[in-house]
């Protein structure tokens, strides 16, 4: 019997996980390790960072859509690791050089039952960035991703910027990491992105999404209902709330 194991991308994942982390840490350290009057000018002056952020918040958002739309691919693992253990019960070896040991095979399976296994570990990294810095105002982080999201509707929503993108793809990019920074806004700020208090214009950014056409946004509409902490808080706005309905 010849058994391929769906390993491969599963470890390429589980790399990718662990260098995502890592280059989270280092650039929020970077966008976040002074305190400054304006945001704005702060993204400004640190562009090229900025835009490294922007790039895993992007790759983020859409590996987790490309998983979503593979739901089997938790079954076939299980499958894998099922027939995989009835070989090595019956002594049969496995033709493959890249078998998966225990360890691994249950860290992907940890992986694959999260339904966006990349935006959860992007959020704990940032949890966990702002717990380890204590030092550093938590304003800081909150204040760099909500003027990165504000930065992406206003983009979005003016016609004079948008005319400027040069394909749908770079919607596509500005609608991802908007989305992005606000799931990771929402973990990291004591009450969320929801909250009256918060610094990021919800109404509006739920609107720019519900302004596309609705097969393009609704991986990203879903993130926003279901991997957020607060949405569903007795504080949240009733109108924001029935938007995500």
């Amino acid at each position: 019997m010849f058994l391929l194991p769906p390993s491969d991308s599963a470890e390429t994942s589980n790399t990718a996980i662990f260098y995502t982390e890592a280059a989270l840490h280092s650039l929020l350290g970077a966008l976040t390790s002074e305190t400054y009057d304006d945001p704005t000018q702060h993204l400004e002056r640190e562009q090229a960072l900025a835009k490294q952020f922007a790039e895993i918040l992007h790759f983020t958002l859409r590996f987790d859509e490309l998983k979503m739309t593979n739901p089997a691919i938790q079954n076939d693992f299980s499958y894998y690791r099922r027939t995989l253990s009835r070989m090595r019960i019956n002594n049969v070896p496995a033709e493959c050089e890249n078998e998966v040991n225990n360890e691994l095979a249950n860290r992907i399976s940890l992986f694959y039952a999260d339904a966006t296994p990349m935006l959860k570990a992007l959020s704990d990294g940032t949890t966990k960035f702002v717990s380890e810095n204590k030092n550093l105002p938590i304003e800081n982080t909150t204040d760099c991703l909500s003027t990165m999201a504000s930065v992406c509707k206003v983009m979005l929503e003016t016609p004079e910027y948008r005319s400027r993108f040069a394909s749908e793809e770079t919607v596509s990019f500005c609608l991802r990491v908007m989305v992005g920074v606000i799931i990771l806004y929402d973990y990291v700020h004591p009450v969320g992105a929801f909250a009256k208090s918060s610094k990021i214009d919800m109404k509006g950014c739920i609107k720019v999404l519900k302004d596309q056409p609705p097969n393009s946004v609704e991986g990203l509409l879903n993130a926003l209902r279901y991997t957020t902490k607060h949405l569903n808080d007795e504080s949240t706005n009733k109108t924001i709330k029935s938007m995500l309905q």
